[in-house]
């Protein structure tokens, strides 16, 4: 099984032009997203988060049941769900403002021990910025990493949720040690401010970058570098692609029974590049589609 550990939280995606135009809402949430899309691919998968009992907060645990995730550790609060309004560009890509005072995933508490299952958990985005849930986010990545469980880590950077970026990056580089596996996009990398080869030094196995269209780059701790070029597109927005990487990435790895540090670390050429241009293939499909709307696992097949 694969814990997927964060945020679920509502987008509200504009429908024209213009600061007026109406907002349709979505399910969403970086973690959310990668959770219900390994759910779609077929593996089996639990949810680990603090999730509102409020109208959004059912819909968001029905859109998980929905896509065969296991969302009975997740916890539950009376406050609302936290709101993202995203801004689409011209080329599709996403900006966000949240709102985020009160909400019920901020205060996520660690579980007492992960499902005895387990072969992986994924972290990442808001839930690893608002305290006082950040803190325990990061106390269940220490937890897991010391129990020999893969780690994998999307810092999915949101600039505007963090109040002092140097304390956010020197906290970053202190995640790095509980980390197997490092997945960033370009412009991650650059607010970061760090060098990939720098940060497998502290810890991952390997550090995957993304580069939109452009595709995707994996280096390695042994010095090995791949790289696939992306999936043409017609790209109706790129909300959720990011989200739909860290799944396929996660999904492959399972097929190739490489889930653990050490398979990771043994990785060939061939295994680096059959898992970036599966990846690539199910984000082009995503970004093909309004929204965060992943692939199912028959429309990546062959």
């Amino acid at each position: 099984m694969i814990v997927v550990a964060g945020e679920a939280l509502i987008d509200l995606v504009p429908q024209g032009p213009g600061a007026l135009a109406s907002l349709r809402p979505a399910l969403g949430g970086g973690p959310y997203n990668t959770a219900v899309a390994l759910g779609r691919l077929g593996s089996p998968t639990a949810f680990c988060s603090r999730v509102s009992s409020d109208a959004f907060g059912e819909a968001l645990l029905d859109g998980l049941r929905a896509a065969g995730v296991d969302v009975s550790g997740v916890q539950r609060g009376d406050e609302p769900t936290t709101l993202a309004v995203a801004t689409i560009d011209t080329h599709g890509s996403a900006a966000y403002s949240f709102y985020v005072d009160g909400t019920a995933d901020r205060l996520f508490t660690a579980p007492a021990a992960l499902p005895a299952e387990t072969r992986a958990v994924s972290f990442g985005t808001c839930s690893l910025v608002l305290e006082p849930g950040a803190s325990a986010y990061e106390e269940l990545m220490r937890a897991a990493a010391g129990q020999g469980v893969f780690t994998a880590l999307d810092p999915n950077i949101r600039a505007g949720l963090i109040p002092d970026a140097d304390a956010y990056r020197a906290r970053f580089l202190k995640w790095l040690p509980s980390v197997t596996l490092l997945k960033l996009s370009e412009e991650d990398a650059r607010w970061l401010g760090g060098a990939p080869r720098e940060w497998l030094a502290a810890g991952p196995s390997a550090v995957v970058i993304t580069r939109g269209g452009d595709g995707l780059t994996v280096l390695t701790r042994d010095g090995a570098e791949y790289s696939v070029p992306g999936e043409k597109a017609d790209v109706v927005d790129t909300i959720g692609a990011g989200d739909t990487v860290n799944a396929a990435l996660l999904h492959g790895l399972a097929a190739q029974d490489a889930l653990s540090p050490a398979a990771l670390a043994g990785l060939d050429a061939g295994g680096w590049t059959r898992l970036l241009r599966f990846a690539a293939r199910a984000a082009a499909i995503t970004c093909s589609r309004a929204g965060a709307e992943p692939p199912y696992a028959h429309e990546l097949d062959g």
